[in-house]
């Protein structure tokens, strides 16, 4: 072994031994990034492989960080931004002078660590395959420019001592949180878990017309839970297509960056809404809990897990967690004739009682807004909006025209009707300018 050989060797192996000594920051080097460069090394800390060996370690990690197409960099500090792990758990909840010493000093020498590891340049780690696989070339190093600007980023990159990061970090954990709520600002239970959205529906508020008053009710309950105070449950109830829907998802993409969080729940699940409540509770997100087009059989007992969310039992509601449920009933259970007390032997004696519980549980909800029927002036507002957001080279009365056909041969007026429309013509011109 030449003595290159050697000190590339020994070099990596002390690398090893300091990612083995991590104490708190394991997590980071745990993804499938962090993983193909941990076998990456301990392909290379041995001068018994073949040379076809060390080249299949290296095109693993090449392959694995170039698909996410992130720099190793970057990735580093976005993995140390999001890691779940005791200090940056208990700075969200506490200051950052009543922490243990023991537990400051760990996350110091991890950082320490783990800035060692951001300092290794994709053609250092190149020229290790190089130089221990006794190639005759150099394989392609994994460069790419970081994109990230926000002010934590910057603020690392400028850093020469990572341990003197920890009241920056201090401060991000506690306004951003760690872990799956750092890493995405939408959610669905399933399964009895909490997994992340990739796609979140891009909709913004600006595109929502036609309903002002609802708009602008739901925004102002929202910023009351964004600002900490008491905020209300909300029940939007309407005709299909009016946009319930819509102006949830919008206030997500609004007031993500104020930290705002939406978990989508499906009525089946609803049973596990006291369990996904303790998950959001100390946590520093505010969450709305979404539950799209809810509605109950006579003898669906599920009703009763929201009925203790909404009315709360002896453990208090979170603050930081509102559930805003859309319906096209006004009355949420189904109520049939026979429910109705007749005056039997076999009848509840109290049967009034059951009926008017089926009926007022809408009413335990603190806000309800009213969706009503679009007429021809919304939906025609609504068209106009949409066809200027997209920039519809159409002359207004042909496009009122074409509208009220669309929505007369489709599915009624509505602001989903609008939308088809709009997206049908925006498709239709782009096809005659790709033909032109």
């Amino acid at each position: 072994m030449s003595s290159l050989d050697s000190q590339t060797i020994n070099f990596i192996q002390k690398i090893q031994q300091q990612i083995a000594s991590l104490l708190l920051y394991q997590s980071v080097l745990k993804k499938t990034v962090g993983e193909a460069f941990i076998q990456l090394l301990q392909s290379l800390s041995k001068n018994d492989r073949t040379e076809i060996e060390y080249l299949l370690a290296y095109g693993n990690w090449f392959r694995t960080i170039a698909s996410q197409n992130i720099s190793w960099q970057e990735y580093l500090i976005s993995q140390i931004l999001q890691d779940d792990n005791p200090f940056s758990q208990q700075v969200q909840k506490i200051d950052i002078n009543t922490l243990s010493p023991n537990l400051i000093a760990a996350a110091k020498h991890d950082l320490r660590i783990l800035q060692n590891l951001y300092q290794l340049s994709g053609y250092k780690i190149s020229s290790w395959v190089d130089t221990i696989g006794k190639l005759n070339y150099t394989p392609v190093a994994w460069e790419l420019e970081s994109e990230r600007k926000e002010p934590i980023y910057e603020q690392l990159r400028n850093l020469q001592n990572w341990s003197d990061a920890i009241e920056i970090l201090a401060t991000h954990y506690r306004h951003f949180g760690t872990g799956l709520f750092a890493e995405s600002i939408a959610f669905e239970w399933r399964n009895g878990e909490l997994l992340t959205i990739t796609y979140p529906d891009p909709v913004k508020l600006k595109e929502l017309v036609g309903y002002e008053f609802q708009r602008d009710t739901l925004i102002k309950n929202t910023e009351f839970l964004l600002a900490g105070y008491p905020a209300l449950n909300v029940l939007l109830y309407g005709s299909r297509g009016s946009g319930k829907s819509s102006l949830v998802k919008g206030l997500l993409n609004e007031y993500s960056q104020r930290n705002l969080r939406l978990v989508e729940v499906a009525k089946s699940d609803l049973k596990d809404l006291p369990l996904i409540i303790e998950k959001l509770r100390n946590v520093p997100q505010k969450f709305i809990i979404f539950v799209d087009d809810l509605s109950f059989e006579e003898d669906d007992d599920t009703f009763k897990a929201l009925k203790v969310v909404l009315e709360g039992n002896l453990t208090a509601r979170p603050a930081n967690v509102v559930v805003y449920a859309t319906s096209n009933r006004r009355h949420l259970i189904r109520e049939f004739f026979n429910d109705r007390p007749r005056p039997k032997d076999s009848d509840e004696i109290h049967n009034w009682d059951t009926v008017q519980e089926k009926l007022s549980f809408s009413d335990r909800f603190g806000l309800t807004l009213t969706f009503e029927p679009a007429n021809q002036d919304t939906y025609l507002t609504i068209v106009r909006h949409l066809a200027k957001q997209e920039k519809i080279n159409l002359n207004p009365k042909d496009l009122d025209y074409q509208a009220l056909q669309w929505a007369t041969r489709n599915n009624g007026r509505s602001g989903r009707t609008a939308r088809q429309f709009i997206d049908f013509l925006k498709a239709n011109e782009q096809l005659i300018m790709d033909n032109g």
